[in-house]
């Protein structure tokens, strides 16, 4: 394999002008230029990135940890910081913990001694990174996407969970709903836990009972919601409504009213979370609680780069707001 030295030396250059013609950081005469390029082509030369960044102690990568999933909110997001990373020049490097404990520390060793500049953290699972291999690396800066609890210097960016579950409800209230039931996620998770305070408060602040058995735990996935709604079938009386606290869940309800042949909108009211893509091309399209995908990876992204530039700031958590997005699965009654 040929190196910068063999360019050079076929040119009749130094080394450095070689690199400041693959760089293109200082002038060079259009001759010599040529004459470089000609080598190039040669000896068939290509830049070494693994040079580049062991001189200039930066790899031009960010590492992400991501629990795999088939709820489409986290590949939305994923798609997001990857953009955002091409766009600031950056490549990224996904590691999936399966939701496995030993697999998301072996994951987040792995991608720390390969010396990422930064490190996103999105794991669906209840237990944290190891403190002990984060403090490993210190130099190398971590920022928490929408998972909390953290102990840690960690930047952390997460949904308003609370005021989404207060919108949501109220928004089914304001049509008129009075039985409203609410397929909650595992309740191990911050942003799972804080929606369904939200339902609470807003049933509370309205006067309204939550009625026996009208809570119903799901996984936030498809058939969590499935089997939730089927729980919640066999409830006496009826929900009027349903809050699912993530989109996933409530094409599993979509699913299981089909088959109880009951219509989503016209009997039973559905109002989701996360505004996934799928959720507009529902039938009917999903009402649905907004989270900005593309501001969280893009803010994830920029979060990195700030605390690279300024190792020594202040911890941040940055705190993003939901939107309600009103769609035909909740009818006026």
């Amino acid at each position: 394999m040929a190196t910068m030295k063999d360019v050079a030396r076929l040119a009749g250059v130094s080394t450095s002008t070689v690199s400041h013609v693959i760089n293109n950081n200082r002038f060079v005469s259009e001759a010599v230029r040529e004459k470089i390029t000609a080598a190039i082509t040669q000896l068939n030369y290509a830049p070494s990135a693994l040079a580049r960044s062991l001189k200039l102690n930066q790899t031009r990568t960010i590492g992400m940890l991501l629990t795999a999933s088939s709820n489409p909110f986290y590949s939305e997001v994923v798609r997001g910081v990857e953009r955002c990373c091409f766009e600031r020049g950056y490549s990224l490097v996904l590691c999936n913990t399966e939701g496995d404990e030993d697999r998301m520390n072996r994951s987040l060793e792995t991608l720390l001694q390969k010396r990422v500049d930064g490190l996103l953290i999105m794991c669906t699972e209840s237990h944290i990174p190891s403190a002990e291999i984060l403090n490993r690396y210190p130099s190398i800066p971590s920022v928490m996407m929408d998972w909390s609890p953290f102990e840690g210097g960690s930047d952390i960016i997460q949904d308003n969970s609370l005021l989404g579950g207060e919108m949501a409800t109220r928004y089914l209230i304001s049509r008129g709903y009075t039985r409203i039931a609410c397929i909650a996620g595992p309740q191990d998770k911050t942003p799972a836990r804080l929606r369904l305070e939200g339902y609470r408060q807003a049933m509370k602040t309205a006067g309204l009972p939550i009625l026996p058995d009208y809570v119903v735990s799901g996984d936030f996935e498809f058939e969590g919601g499935y089997n939730a709604m089927h729980q919640l079938l066999s409830v006496d009386p009826l929900p009027q409504a349903i809050f699912t606290s993530n989109d996933a869940m409530a094409v599993g309800v979509y699913h299981a009213l089909f088959q109880a042949e009951l219509a989503v909108g016209r009997d039973i009211a559905v109002i989701g979370y996360d505004d996934i893509e799928l959720a507009r091309y529902m039938t009917p399209p999903l009402t649905t609680i907004h989270q900005p995908k593309d501001e969280l990876g893009e803010l994830a992204i920029d979060t990195l780069i700030h605390r690279l530039a300024e190792p020594g700031a202040s911890q941040q958590l940055l705190v993003l707001t939901p939107e309600l997005i009103e769609r035909g699965s909740v009818a006026e009654i």
